[in-house]
């Protein structure tokens, strides 16, 4: 959940550490801290945003050093609980991503040593471990301290007078950057482009000793490895925020070109069967988390209507606590990080049950890639926005892929059908962009739920996961309470809590559930609850029973969670600034979700 940066070099470390922290400031941002080596390690740290620790930080002197950003899971926000930590000495200085389960245990016993703790973190046992194991080699000595340690972790460590960084990882994203007479580590590539495009990924119970002249990694055994490095694609600038005053706001109008990058990269490959193999799937299920937990259920109903094949979908947080009943359905994973915990969690447990699996990621080389046989890749670029935008809309398109790889195996569509589709598909990215050119509209329309503490959202058949991702958008970054409804259950309760105060978002595409929604908006406006209706162009009769309405381009209904989630996506964004919200990085969250 935290974020990660080392550097070894003949830069400032202070500056090269500060400038990528600032890149990773998604990750967490309820304290940050450098340590830098010198004679002596130089420690700083603060609560509160990187800026707060930056303000009083004096001018380190040192070419060596590792940053931390911290998104609290054991121990308060607070300038104690923040990294980095050091030991009892004052020799070593260590940083951490993760959770150490069993720290409690160790700390007893470290304390019974005579060890000397100063936070609440589970993270402090780490530095104190190898202070106990180090006797030279500080390699060695971490690898016997994660021997005993039980939990997840991306852990990074310098040594007082050494110009070596060592870093080890299991089931947290670690990547390290090269450079010429320099080397750098952290744990998103975007913190790294600033400086190199040329990265190696590493992998679970790899171990990392860098020098500014050479980078050995290790593993489980204490063999050398060889890897090739990957050469980044993205450029430092798509990482900023390029002219908008957010990047959420800047990734939503990226979304046209991610969805065709999405399918440029993807419609050859599934077409040609370089995907799902013969995909004789008699089932399906889907196991995601949160935001990719709504695209998954809108998978659903596109796999069962294209494909024809049953497909279940269930929470990555339930799905290994559930009867472990034997099955053999195909398990998609859907996490747009790679790194989030409780799907890596569902990708074990599914290949233990003998599914087969095949996971939906934005990101080379994530963990997830690597839990599973097969994987769809988004083309989305980087996120830097906490709340998902782009990574759901290219999650979406790789669902839809996915059905129509099925419905060809199938052949479940005709050969003139699927060709149908794929143009639809390839539509899509003007759909969105005619979206994205009304914006202003929408803008104007947010006023309706800027000023409420309660809003609903309705929708049916697709829509309605549609719309569970437009309450928790607008749950994430304007923190009014929102509750998304298939619109047929209003009469099973939610009714009971509409009110002139409690302002309704309704989906009403013209689909087979048309009819059906105009009755419910009716519904909702005699219980004097304002609407804001979403309807395709030409639509008269919308008007007739909402209170205000926005209009998006038509296409097929198969279609219309493309343009509505667009349509609210801007409105969480515009309700969220007219409050004054912090629209990047809200309350609490954090990017990647590597903790259970």
């Amino acid at each position: 959940m935290c974020g990660i940066v080392g550097y070894t070099g003949p830069r400032v470390a202070t500056e090269v550490i500060l400038s990528s922290l600032k890149k990773l400031e998604y990750r967490g941002y309820d304290s940050a801290g450098v340590a830098i080596v010198g004679e002596e390690l130089q420690l700083h740290k603060d609560k509160g945003e990187i800026a707060v620790m930056e303000s009083t930080l004096p001018s380190f002197e040192g070419g060596v050093g590792i940053g931390h950003t911290r998104w609290a899971t054991c121990g308060r926000p607070s300038k104690p609980n923040a990294h980095p930590f050091t030991d009892c000495q004052g020799r070593l200085a260590l940083v951490h991503n993760g959770i150490i389960e069993n720290y409690a245990e160790i700390r007893r016993e470290l304390l019974a040593e005579g060890h000397r703790f100063t936070s609440e973190t589970d993270t402090e046992v780490l530095v104190h471990l190898v202070e106990r194991n180090f006797e030279g080699d500080l390699r060695q000595a971490l690898v016997k301290s994660l021997a005993v340690v039980k939990g997840t972790y991306a852990v990074v460590l310098v040594e007082k007078g050494a110009r070596h960084i060592v870093a080890a990882r299991k089931e947290n994203p670690l990547v390290v950057g090269l450079g010429v007479g320099e080397n750098f580590l952290a744990s998103d590539v975007t913190a790294l482009l600033d400086y190199t495009n040329k990265v190696l990924y590493i992998m679970d119970d790899e171990v990392v000793e860098m020098t500014p002249e050479k980078v050995t990694i290790y593993d489980p055994s204490g063999r050398p490895v060889q890897r090739r490095p990957e050469v980044i694609s993205w450029s430092a600038e798509e990482a900023q925020k390029g002219g908008f005053e957010h990047f959420m706001l800047k990734e939503i109008f990226e979304q046209p070109e991610a969805i065709r990058n999405t399918l440029r990269s993807n419609l050859e490959i599934l077409e040609n069967g370089g995907l799902l193999g013969n995909a004789e799937a008699s089932s399906v299920k889907i196991v995601a988390c949160g935001t990719s937990y709504h695209a998954a259920m809108i998978g659903k109903y596109v796999i069962e209507k294209v494909a024809k094949v049953p497909v279940a979908v269930e929470l990555a947080s339930e799905y290994r606590y559930g009867t472990g009943a034997k099955e053999h359905p195909l398990v998609v994973l859907i996490s747009q990080s790679g790194e989030t915990a409780d799907t890596l969690a569902a990708a074990r447990e599914a290949r233990r049950r003998g599914c087969r699996t095949l996971a939906i990621t934005n990101v080379v080389g994530s963990t997830l890639t690597r839990e599973v046989e097969e994987v769809f890749y988004t083309r989305a670029g980087p996120e830097i926005g906490v709340a998902a935008t782009k990574t759901f809309i290219t999650q979406l398109v790789g669902l839809y892929l996915i059905a129509m790889r099925l419905a060809q195996a199938r052949k479940a569509m005709s050969v003139d059908e699927l060709r149908t589709m794929r143009a639809q598909m390839q539509q899509l990215p003007q759909v969105v962009r005619k979206v994205l050119d009304g914006s202003s509209k929408v803008e104007e329309a947010a006023d309706m739920l800027a000023d409420a503490r309660d809003v609903f959202f309705l929708g049916r058949n697709l829509n309605f996961p549609t719309m569970l991702e437009g309450a928790l958008k607008l749950k994430e970054i304007s923190y009014i309470h929102a509750e998304g409804y298939a619109a047929g259950e209003l009469k099973h309760g939610p009714l009971a809590l509409l009110d002139s105060r409690t302002p309704t978002v309704a989906a009403c595409p013209k689909d087979h559930t048309y009819d059906k929604m105009l009755a419910n908006v009716a519904e909702v406006q005699a219980r004097e609850s304002p609407v804001l209706a979403i309807g395709f162009e030409g639509d008269r009769d919308l008007a007739q029973v909402a209170s205000r309405v926005i209009l998006v381009p038509e296409v097929p209904p198969m279609f219309s969670p493309f343009p509505i989630t667009v349509v609210l996506q801007l409105l969480s964004y515009y309700a969220a600034k007219r409050r004054g919200c912090s629209i990047d990085k809200p309350k609490n969250l954090a990017k990647s979700v590597t903790v259970e």
